[in-house]
């Protein structure tokens, strides 16, 4: 099967590839992401590729920031040595704060899920193809080995045609992350299962129709067990999201059903998968194998380093506006909302 979104690319900058600094310089906007003291100690951490010159936002005890500048927004906005920003602000803002970084000329890092309406969305991410800069999603999946591998099976056809995607991420949601959920009205699959979202399209392109269903389990108003279908010409994806589960991150899964092999990834992020083909190919035997693939110690790591390569001009991104823009929309649609 293949899918002209695995998968077009935006350019990096002439500028950048250009520079003759070894490291690129870049700073964090925003700590309020569930991801941003992540994000940050994986830049940190990859000295060799980059230099971190400080972060702007509200300060911050974690470990992640010891050391660090701290810094006013418009000096990393009017800083013209400084080619990239990792927008990790609360979701409310950042979409308008990747904005205001690309027009000062700044590639981005832009964490899930982006923006809460996609007319905003969509403007700033044809913003950045239109200045020539490079914006990046923050999905945790996409560098993961066994999400990598299950990307090249079905580029390559490993699988034949898909047929099924059953997806499911969740966790027990404690009182301040129920509190998070409730004030998006996507809700949980909004805020967490965009990132299976993100593979699904990636695996199947843009569904034709997307149905939302949303059964919470308490009466606080919080959307917190959550079923989406999204339909395909001859494709079905099932995407869960259960925020009351006790035992969630082990049941996070993510499978695939061909009609030529089948692949299933358990837990998400552990590297452990399930492969099982009509014939052998790349490598891997006719029949049912099981996979140990080994998971970068950095959660964050591989999406950074690959991004330094694209920054520098060694490559394009493999995920490109009209990806991000469909992952998107079909986030909205599954989590209930449609805002254009």
């Amino acid at each position: 099967m293949t899918r002209r979104t695995l998968l077009l690319a935006s350019f990096a900058t002439p500028a950048l590839a250009a520079a003759a600094s070894p490291r690129i310089r870049v700073a964090q906007l925003g700590t309020e992401h569930a991801h941003a003291s992540g994000k940050m100690q994986a830049l940190r951490s990859l000295t060799d590729l980059y230099e971190v010159v400080g972060v702007a936002g509200k300060q911050e005890n974690s470990a992640a920031y010891a050391g660090l500048p701290w810094l006013d927004e418009q000096d990393l906005l009017h800083d013209k040595n400084l080619p990239l920003l990792a927008i990790e602000t609360r979701i409310e803002d950042s979409c308008g704060k990747a904005l205001k970084a690309l027009r000062a000329g700044k590639n981005i890092h832009l964490d899930k899920p982006g923006a809460l309406a996609h007319a905003e969305f969509l403007a700033m991410r044809r913003e950045a193809e239109r200045l020539g800069l490079t914006v990046q999603m923050g999905y945790m999946l996409r560098y993961n080995p066994a999400f990598q591998l299950l990307f090249q099976a079905t580029r390559e056809g490993w699988l034949g045609d898909i047929l099924e995607i059953d997806a499911s991420i969740g966790k027990l949601a404690d009182i301040g992350t129920r509190k998070n959920i409730a004030a998006l009205a996507g809700g949980g699959m909004f805020e967490l299962a965009c990132h299976v979202i993100d593979a699904a399209v990636t695996l199947l392109g843009k569904p034709r129709t997307v149905h939302a269903i949303s059964t919470p389990t308490r009466d606080d108003g919080v959307k917190d067990n959550q079923l989406a279908v999204l339909e395909y010409a001859h494709a079905t994806a099932t995407i869960r999201c259960n925020h009351s589960d006790p035992f969630g991150g082990p049941h996070r899964r993510f499978a695939v059903v061909g009609t030529q092999g089948a692949m299933e990834i358990v837990p998400l992020e552990s590297g452990r998968a399930t492969l099982t083909l009509s014939r052998a190919l790349g490598g891997y035997k006719k029949g049912t194998q099981t996979l140990e693939l080994q998971v970068p110690k950095g959660r964050y790591d591989e999406e950074f380093i690959d991004f330094a390569k694209v920054l520098r001009g060694e490559k394009k991104l493999a995920w490109d506006a009209s990806h991000d823009i469909t992952v998107h929309e079909t986030v909205l649609r599954a989590a209930g909302i449609w805002q254009s």
